[in-house]
């Protein structure tokens, strides 16, 4: 029976003024979306990983929705110098602040648990929170750019598709690693030989997605499969969440550079090959984890039951072997 030694939760965070976490929600979108526009695909605004999503997604999911209005600035202000419009702006700042509460509300109605040590925490996350909520901003930031004549009638799908699993990917891969470094505590008491473990696991994982990310076979991608494996299996969520983040920033900027897999192909066909990596791997590492923490759990559980049982054995048999004693002078 594996289990993850040394690699457990925090408390998290300490009770922070009112303004103190829309100030930090707003500050960290406006970062995130610098960095994300960094890889933008249609028209400079419009990336296959919207890293803000998921922030906005883990600041709901950890402070409420007091920090709407974070999420509304820190959009405002990354998109006012994007245009191409006031009233486009708003409508678009307005599609990705509706999105994140959208899908706040929606993982809090099915009872999402922000540690994710169920099954249900990441196929809720998956289905609720990365591909329902994010229809919004999608829907209302490619439509802006069409009627405001930013954007072509003809490429409304093309550009949909990469705004919609941008913004899923975003809460796909950076909400459960945000939600992991809410809780992860350091793991002073981990041994040596798990260090190193974690250390082969990171090297390896990198060097074997650098190196299939310059060939030019989809198939080879899949080598990276058993590596994700690896990091839930035996980490958990603190292995699968930043294996999954490594693994898609990876291959996103890959298919940026038009490497391997992604190079000779259409806008739409690299983002079909791009997401539906992106997302088998995210989905394999979540649902792993949430299985192996479910099956730990389950195995101390039984075995709590199973001391206690035999306790409550060994009880019954000592009184009964007082009963059968017979009395003293008899």
């Amino acid at each position: 029976m594996v289990r993850n030694h040394g690699w457990v939760p925090s408390r998290g965070l300490q009770p922070l003024g009112p303004a103190v976490p829309v100030v930090l929600t707003a500050a960290a979108y406006y970062g995130a979306a610098r960095l994300g526009l960094l890889e933008q695909l249609v028209r400079g605004q419009v990336t296959p990983l919207w890293p803000p999503t998921g922030i906005a997604v883990a600041a709901l999911l950890i402070f409420g929705l007091r920090v709407w209005p974070g999420i509304a600035l820190g959009a405002l202000v990354a998109n006012v110098t994007l245009g191409p419009s006031v009233g486009a702006v708003l409508m678009i700042v307005l599609g990705n602040t509706l999105a994140t509460v959208c899908a706040y509300l929606l993982l809090r109605r099915a009872g999402f648990h922000d540690g994710m040590d169920r099954l249900r925490d990441a196929v809720t996350l998956v289905f609720l929170g990365a591909l329902c909520g994010t229809l919004i901003s999608a829907t209302t930031g490619t439509s802006t750019l069409v009627i405001s004549g930013a954007l072509d009638g003809g490429d409304f799908w093309p550009t949909w598709s990469v705004w919609w699993t941008g913004d899923a990917m975003g809460v796909l891969v950076v909400t459960p690693f945000l939600l992991l470094l809410r809780r992860f505590r350091f793991p002073r008491a981990a041994p040596p030989l798990r260090w190193a473990e974690a250390a082969v696991l990171s090297a390896g994982l990198v060097l074997v997605t650098v190196l299939v990310t310059r060939t030019s076979s989809n198939s080879l991608l899949f080598l990276i499969f058993p590596f994700l494996m690896w990091a839930a299996f035996r980490f958990g969520l603190a292995g699968a969440a930043p294996a999954a983040l490594c693994v898609c920033t990876l291959v996103i900027l890959a298919a940026g550079r038009g490497d391997g897999p992604f190079a000779h192909h259409d806008l739409l066909a690299n983002m079909v090959t791009l997401q539906a990596f992106n997302g088998a791997a995210a989905l394999t590492a979540l649902v792993l984890a949430a299985v192996v923490t479910e099956r730990d759990r389950t195995y101390e559980e039984i075995k709590r039951v199973c001391d206690e049982l035999t306790d409550v054995v060994v009880a019954l048999r000592l009184g009964t072997d007082a009963d059968r004693r017979p009395p003293d002078g008899g």
